[in-house]
């Protein structure tokens, strides 16, 4: 699901819940609006807030590492295609179709990386390029090195290469939202649960209206955050093409 369309039903569900405390004060007889009531209300919304904050901090630190990592990945996947590259400059000129195989499977790879769909077309097209990365091994294997040092750069060629399929497989894993489905349901009940309680405690109306609407909008911003670091490709914070543009400005040189 889009990271906006899930931080939307989270704000419509966390607000609702607010609005549906702002009401309830007026139907509730005084006694349970006592300053003994309300106080235990806001012991009890005290914790609820404690035990969320720390939920959402830890969701963001979380999908923040999974998205450095990732970039990390992407960043070493495109310094091993370019040292692969120069490892076959250094075989000669019988690693030339070799090369251009690798130039012509990592220009695809990241046209599929950052296509329009994303991580869904990248799943798709994945096997696809797995076989051209057994092509590439296979023509690795298909040199003939005449030499010591040929049949050196020919090994270290060929362990880079496996190690480029394996990043292939980190890189184009299915796009998943950080924050699975049951898990999300039980925080926006918290969520839910707290801002119902801070409007049944609250006194003044527009007061109480403009501070739940702004809490609201912060704490399904910071659903959208992590749901947006989630996804990598589609999201406002992308993976950068930097490294991608710069392996493939050096291959073949």
């Amino acid at each position: 699901m889009n990271s906006l369309v899930v931080a939307l039903i989270v704000f419509v569900c966390v607000f609702g819940c607010g609005l549906l405390g702002l009401g309830l004060r007026s139907f509730l007889p005084d006694h349970h609006l006592s300053e003994d009531s309300t106080a235990i209300v806001k012991l009890g919304a005290g914790l609820m807030a404690t035990l969320a904050a720390l939920v959402l901090g830890l969701l963001i630190a979380s999908a923040k590492v999974a998205f450095d990592r990732l970039n990390e990945e992407f960043t070493q996947t495109a310094a091993t295609v370019v040292m692969i590259d120069r490892t076959l400059a250094d075989y000669g000129p019988e690693a030339k179709e070799a090369r251009e195989l690798l130039r012509r499977t990592y220009a695809s790879a990241v046209d599929q990386f950052y296509s329009e769909g994303g991580a869904g077309k990248a799943k798709v097209d994945a096997l696809e390029g797995l076989e051209r990365m057994v092509q590439l091994q296979q023509k690795l294997r298909e040199l003939a090195p005449r030499n010591d040092m040929q049949r050196m750069v020919q090994s270290e060629a060929l362990a880079r290469s496996h190690d480029l399929a394996d990043a292939r497989w980190i890189l184009f894993r299915p796009g998943e939202g950080a924050i699975p489905t049951p898990f999300l349901a039980v925080l926006v009940l918290w969520l839910g649960i707290l801002f119902a309680g801070f409007g049944l405690v609250s006194v003044n109306y527009r007061t109480a209206f403009v501070t739940l609407f702004v809490c609201a909008l912060s704490a399904s911003g910071a659903i959208f955050l992590i749901e947006d670091i989630a996804h990598p490709l589609e999201g406002l914070m992308q993976i950068s093409r930097t490294p991608a543009r710069i392996a493939l400005s050096h291959l073949g040189q």
